[in-house]
């Protein structure tokens, strides 16, 4: 097993921090946070054609949509680099497995959460299906802070882990942009996205493997690229998806490595590649942004218990880890595809209780997928207590039989 980059359990612990602050903050003075955190920070004097009439810039919209986004770049150019390079987790038939397992999952959540919703859910403004986007995504820094622990550092089950809470949090965010039943999609926009990647590969990216020294030399400058990204945010902004989505489209033709080294792997400090480099600038930044994300996202209500909190609990301490072993059964026995070396079938069901943890993608896609606050604060606090489960799985952990 491969060394996992330290920032990882940096970004968890910045996540958590920022959610205690902001529990804490929430339930002891409600009216000053949610005055804080919705506060228009300054106007957006835009015709409508660029800028919606009712968005406004706030803290908890410049992180989820802007600062988030670089987030979601670093964990896009693993799952692109994991499956698209040399010797990648995803690459060619090692895909099989952990795609079925993570669809596994997520079919599991949405179907325990629409069964749980439909025979328990008694707020008014709920309707069959409000929600169930909600259970797709996991959280990939704090699963992995409890996977180290309950499997200890160097076992093969924490790249197992990374890749599949990866791969449902991109699905939890692709399937927000489903979510957006009131944004006007202005699909032109997203010509801008398109003629930006196809500018900078055309000008520099596709001669990163040129013969020519001057050629490749300017194909590693990080400021084309740069461009390329602020072009498609705002292409994907503008369009009406999620913000967070606005920097994925350019990850393809930043040049790279040859091969990969594994999800957040330490060797990769020390490529110099323009895809590498970039992540190598947002390790430090990223810490910030996600304790800022705990702080605006993660104000728990801890008097907002209602039915949704036990549909969010069902559909991810139930529905997710056993979707996740069933795929893996459907894997095995159907498609006869074989485990990695050093994992078993009960440590896949360990990664399926740690994938029932779901905070950073389902609480961003609360205010969109659930209709009414009281509904979206009460699933919030279910979310919480998915942490809880973290703690409980150590310490069962602990009277597994070693191996």
């Amino acid at each position: 097993m491969y060394r996992v980059s330290s920032y990882i359990l940096h970004f968890a612990r910045a996540l958590l921090a920022g959610s205690l602050v902001a529990t804490l903050w929430v339930n002891f003075d409600p009216a000053s946070y949610y005055d804080v955190m919705e506060r228009g920070l300054f106007p957006l004097p835009l015709p409508g054609w660029i800028v919606a009439d009712h968005v406004r810039v706030t803290l908890i919209t410049l992180t989820s949509d802007l600062l988030m986004a670089l987030f979601f770049f670093l964990l896009g150019k693993e799952l692109w680099e994991a499956n698209m390079l040399e010797r990648g987790a995803l690459h060619g038939r090692r895909a099989a497995l952990p795609f079925m397992a993570t669809m596994g999952a997520v079919t599991g959540a949405i179907l325990v959460w629409l069964v749980t919703s439909a025979l328990i859910e008694t707020a008014e403004e709920a309707v069959f299906g409000a929600g169930w986007a909600v259970p797709i995504g996991c959280d990939v820094v704090i699963g992995y802070a409890i996977g180290r622990r309950l499997f200890g550092p160097g076992h093969p089950a924490l790249h197992m882990l990374l890749l599949i809470t990866s791969g449902a949090e991109l699905a939890g965010l692709l399937a927000l942009a489903l979510m957006r039943p009131d944004e006007a999609l202005r699909l032109l926009w997203l010509l801008l996205p398109v003629v930006a990647v196809g500018a900078v590969w055309l000008l520099y990216g596709r001669h990163a493997r040129a013969d020519r020294e001057t050629e490749r030399q300017r194909a590693l400058l990080l400021w084309p690229y740069i461009l390329a990204g602020v072009c498609s945010w705002i292409g994907v902004t503008a369009a009406g998806l999620p913000g967070a989505l606005g920097l994925l489209p350019v990850i393809p033709v930043i040049p790279h490595a040859r091969r990969a080294f594994g999800l957040f792997a330490e060797a990769e400090e020390f490529l110099h590649d323009p895809l590498n480099r970039f992540a190598h600038l947002l390790m430090r930044p990223l810490v910030a942004v996600l304790f800022l994300f705990g702080l605006t996202r993660g104000g728990i209500d801890l008097g907002a218990f209602a039915p949704t909190t036990l549909v969010t609990l069902a559909a991810f301490w139930i529905g997710k880890p056993l979707g996740l072993v069933a795929g893996t059964l459907l894997a095995l026995r159907l498609f006869r595809l074989p485990l990695p070396q050093g994992l078993g079938l009960p440590d896949m069901a360990w990664i399926g209780a740690i994938a029932g943890i779901g905070f950073t993608v389902p609480v961003l896609s609360l205010d969109t997928a659930i209709p009414g606050g009281a509904m979206a604060e009460a699933a919030r606090l279910g979310l919480a207590l998915t942490l809880l489960a973290g703690p409980a799985l150590i310490v069962l952990s602990r009277a597994r039989p070693s191996r």
